[in-house]
């Protein structure tokens, strides 16, 4: 039975093969060279290190190979990380790969009928006819349906982007009646668009990562391309010009998302369904992040989890908790 990335315990020893992927040689306080890698499978991935290690080490193996790991879980700052030993390379045509694909936790079928059903809330002829444009276009939703939301922090699996803009789309359809003032199709709109730039940004193939445009461009810059993209297919459906003001807006609502310059925002939120989506946003991300560590948190038999310095807390799980 193969020991899982998932099932791993603090101080576990284990000889397993994982999927490598983000190697780097990198230099100690001391100046001494060690060797980072992530390593994956189904379940999961986590960041390894061996000590003391150098180029030898290093060209062993190469990003997307299979390796075999002897190595030591370690529980570290609240996360698991590997301590490797030997590190070395395996024949992928003595693997399962069904051992290491990342399959889907949610029914993306259901979710994307539920995104069109959320989408008939628009009552704006032109932000209605722009947000067909992209939800009729085949190639879009096969990679919308995939991609993950997040490496790393949250909804990181596939399908995740789905889940994630659902929630959100779901919360502005509750939230705007409640504030008038707010324009409700432009708030379900940036909604739904707001991370459509991750289906460029992100892959999951073989693993969840980070396309070389992604890295370069981000998803913020790649969803606000792909809206002056998709302006001109949204005009032959409204069968007139697509407002330049609107498309100003929702251009505004995709770059402002972040809410801040130092969280990946171009510009501040301006105005105030940008204000409303942030926030939107921002609060199912948190959920989902906050929701993972206490479900992965591998002390089980503890009420609390160990602190985590990203966030400067513990999180309580719960008298119930086992």
């Amino acid at each position: 039975m193969r020991t899982t990335i998932e099932s791993l315990a603090d101080q576990q020893s284990f000889d397993e093969v994982f999927r490598a992927s983000g190697k780097q040689l990198r230099p100690n306080k001391n100046g001494n060279l060690y060797l980072q890698v992530e390593l994956s499978d189904k379940t999961g991935k986590i960041t390894a290190r061996l000590w003391n290690a150098g180029e030898a080490v290093y060209e062993k193996f190469q990003d997307g190979d299979y390796v075999q790991v002897q190595g030591t879980a370690q529980l570290f700052q609240g996360a698991m990380q590997i301590i490797i030993k030997k590190i070395e390379n395996v024949d992928p045509s003595s693997i399962n790969e069904e051992d290491f694909l990342r399959v889907s936790k949610v029914d993306t079928t259901k979710l994307f009928k539920e995104l069109r059903e959320l989408a008939a809330n628009i009552s704006d002829a032109a932000i209605a006819a722009l947000v067909e444009a992209f939800l009729m276009d085949e190639q879009f939703t096969e990679a919308f349906c995939k991609a993950p939301a997040g490496v790393r922090n949250h909804h990181d699996h596939p399908g995740g982007l789905l889940q994630h803009t659902v929630a959100v789309t779901r919360l502005a359809v509750k939230f705007a009646p409640l504030y008038p003032q707010i324009d409700a199709s432009l708030l379900i709109a940036g909604a739904i668009l707001h991370d459509i730039g991750k289906t460029r940004e992100l892959t999951c193939e073989p693993e969840l990562a980070y396309t070389n445009e992604g890295q370069l461009l981000g998803h913020i810059m790649l969803g606000v391309e792909m809206i002056g993209a998709k302006i001109p297919e949204a005009q032959h459906l409204l069968g007139e010009e697509f407002p330049e003001e609107t498309a100003m807006l929702l251009r505004h609502l995709l770059i402002s998302h972040h809410g801040e310059y130092e969280f990946g925002s171009p510009c501040l939120p301006m105005c105030l369904e940008a204000v409303a989506l942030h926030f939107l946003d921002n609060l199912d991300s948190t959920v989902d992040a906050y929701d993972k560590l206490l479900s992965e948190d591998p002390n089980k038999a503890n009420l609390w989890t160990h602190y985590h310095p990203n966030i400067r807390r513990k999180l309580y799980k719960g008298a119930s908790s086992d």
